[in-house]
């Protein structure tokens, strides 16, 4: 009687402890690897990370990811493509930046990751065709900046006037599978990039200024590099670190084939690499009230 007794009381228990490791094997990669940022995060609100020092903690943790282009082209119908097992410059960037603002509510999951990642990603937060997506870095740093998810201190830095002259996406349809099955898109992108190239809110650091300007940028900074290359405006980006007294930055390297801290300064970097004219500086702003989603989610109090 009494060993009949003791098993109907482990019956409850041994459901739940195979639950538990069914939701953990049901869990994909990238929920994975959002759960493991979040877990990083102090439970003691009181003093919070600054933005900077969450998007630098994300991109610490994304360290080694492997480095592939075009991992957003991968379905007919533009929906969002959330891929933490590898990105190149942009995506990275972006999902830095979306675990960053993630982990600023109090009981942050999974959700909160894809919905900051598609109001990043996407004009306005909003997926409407292929053509929605901000496929040039001086639209996405200018919706970005609109939203209230960066702030471009170029300016501020004594930045230079940068105009873009962007039209290579319009100019070569048949390299983007979306523009060269729906010619109508390739219209709409050559319209989106004549209203890029008419906006006078853009500045850039010249290369060779780099160097005397390094002390006001800090860990945690997004770093685009402005390009001379036809048709475009922005080549590659990273997040800005400070590592031994150097600045250097966090990226998806090409060449690495793989997230790196990158061995050199920014401004060897920007100096060394063919076509590089200068550098442009974002700083992420933290999330506010009025950014918060509906529902009563709550948020912490980041230092700016």
């Amino acid at each position: 009687m009494l060993k009949t007794v003791f098993l109907i009381l482990l019956l409850p228990v041994l459901p739940l402890a195979v639950l538990s490791q069914t939701k953990e094997n049901s869990e994909t990669k990238e929920e994975q690897i959002v759960r493991r940022y979040f877990a990083s995060l102090p439970e003691d609100k009181k003093e919070p990370y600054s933005s900077n020092e969450l998007i630098v903690k994300a991109a610490l943790l994304l360290l080694n990811t492997p480095y592939a282009a075009a991992t957003l082209e991968v379905n007919e119908v533009e929906e969002l493509v959330v891929n933490l097992r590898e990105s190149d410059c942009l995506t990275f960037v972006e999902n830095c930046l979306a675990l960053s603002r993630a982990g600023q509510y109090l009981s942050p999951d999974y959700e909160y990751f894809t919905r900051e990642l598609r109001k990043i990603r996407y004009r306005n937060g909003v997926i409407r065709g292929y053509t929605s997506r901000l496929h040039y870095t001086s639209d996405w740093i200018f919706d970005n900046s609109m939203k209230g998810i960066l702030e471009d201190i170029t300016h501020a830095l004594g930045g230079k006037r940068f105009k873009p002259n962007v039209y290579y996406m319009s100019a070569h349809p048949d390299a983007y599978p979306a523009l060269k099955k729906n010619p109508q898109d390739t219209e709409i992108m050559a319209e989106i990039e004549k209203a890029i190239n008419q906006r006078n809110s853009y500045y850039y650091i010249p290369r060779n200024e780099i160097s005397e300007k390094t002390a006001q940028i800090k860990s945690g900074d997004i770093i685009c590099f402005t390009t001379s290359m036809p048709g475009l405006d922005i080549s590659h980006m990273g997040i800005a670190c400070w590592n031994k007294g150097q600045l250097t930055f966090i990226h998806a390297s090409s060449k690495a084939k793989k997230v790196i801290v990158n061995p050199e300064s920014i401004s060897n970097y920007c100096s060394r690499i063919p076509g590089n004219t200068g550098i442009i500086i974002l700083r992420p702003l933290p999330v506010t009230n009025e950014h918060k989603p509906s529902g009563d989610y709550g948020l912490i109090t980041v230092n700016p």
